[in-house]
């Protein structure tokens, strides 16, 4: 137990400085660590990250680092597409979700390597002019929104360092407005996630108050921290940690009876329907995606010039 709650503050630390990350080791420790079954790890998750990105928030907000008409209308679309994951995920087994969740969080530490410097670029470019611009493009906002909701609600993870890269590389906004802004809207996901998880879930009240507590502690000195330390740094040296973290999770995970399950998944006459839906209609979302960032780009690059 002394370990889960020295590894929640650092998690706490690590949801203060970048902005996001906690349930990316949140739920791998309740997991291997706590030996939670992985549905009660996920919605802990809910509570742990989302109390201590609360905490974390009040510091960025009193230095004007949140932009919260971006972050609202992101948080909103996110909180619909949470709920629907949460939902979604009780049509799944543990292992399934889990194999998702190692999925989700190897792609999310390749990406941190790609956009840290990027992010670092744009974020040089913009900071001189204001963290939070006049112009907020609506429609890129509620559909990636609603897309980081959904993959944080169905796995518990995400959240942070897929919103911290969609605010900066597609809203437009800076490093430091990215990550007080992701506080807020991890804080909205986490509650619609948790709601959308309780129908089907129950909670172990007592580890997820010690786990919310050390991650409490731990995102206040993180927030404090923020200001002197360049987050691109810390998110390239997290990056490494998080793809170790998804490999050891796939290695505990993939196994041939998860193979045989879903083997006899697919045996089912309906099954391979659902899935053949199920990409289609992933097909469209992103042909719809590359339609709303295509069209919306010129209208906000327009504003950005006049704005100067």
């Amino acid at each position: 137990m002394t370990l889960i709650l020295a590894m929640s503050v650092v998690i706490g630390m690590l949801l203060g400085l970048l902005g996001g990350g906690g349930s990316i080791l949140t739920v791998p420790m309740l997991v291997y660590l706590g030996h939670v079954d992985p549905k009660i790890a996920i919605v802990s998750s809910f509570v742990v990250v989302g109390t201590s990105s609360l905490m974390a928030l009040i510091p960025h907000a009193r230095r004007g680092f949140v932009c919260w008409k971006s972050g609202v209308f992101f948080g909103l679309a996110g909180m619909v597409g949470a709920f629907c994951g949460g939902r979604l995920a009780g049509h799944f087994s543990s292992d399934i979700l889990m194999a998702l969740f190692g999925v989700v969080s190897l792609s999310t530490g390749l990406l941190m390597f790609v956009s840290a410097k990027t992010s670092s670029t744009q974020a040089d470019a913009v900071l001189p002019l204001r963290i939070c611009p006049l112009h907020v493009p609506f429609l890129r906002v509620l559909f990636d929104g609603f897309f980081v909701g959904a993959l944080t609600g169905m796995v518990g993870v995400g959240g942070g360092f897929l919103i911290v890269p969609a605010l900066t590389l597609l809203v437009g906004l800076p490093m430091q407005g990215a990550v007080g802004t992701s506080l807020l809207v991890i804080v909205m996901n986490a509650v619609a996630g948790l709601a959308g998880y309780s129908q089907h879930v129950e909670l172990d009240l007592n580890l997820t108050l010690i786990v919310a507590g050390g991650a409490v502690i731990g995102s206040a000195f993180g927030g404090l921290l923020s200001v002197h330390v360049k987050p691109e740094s810390l998110r390239r040296s997290f990056g490494l940690m998080v793809v170790l973290v998804a490999a050891y999770v796939l290695y505990q995970t993939v196994s041939l009876q998860l193979l045989l399950t879903a083997m006899h998944w697919l045996q089912n006459p309906q099954n391979p329907s659902w899935t053949i839906v199920g990409l289609l209609l992933f097909w469209v979302l992103l042909r719809i995606a590359g339609w709303i960032h295509k069209t919306d780009t010129s209208e906000d690059n327009f504003t950005r010039i006049a704005d100067e």
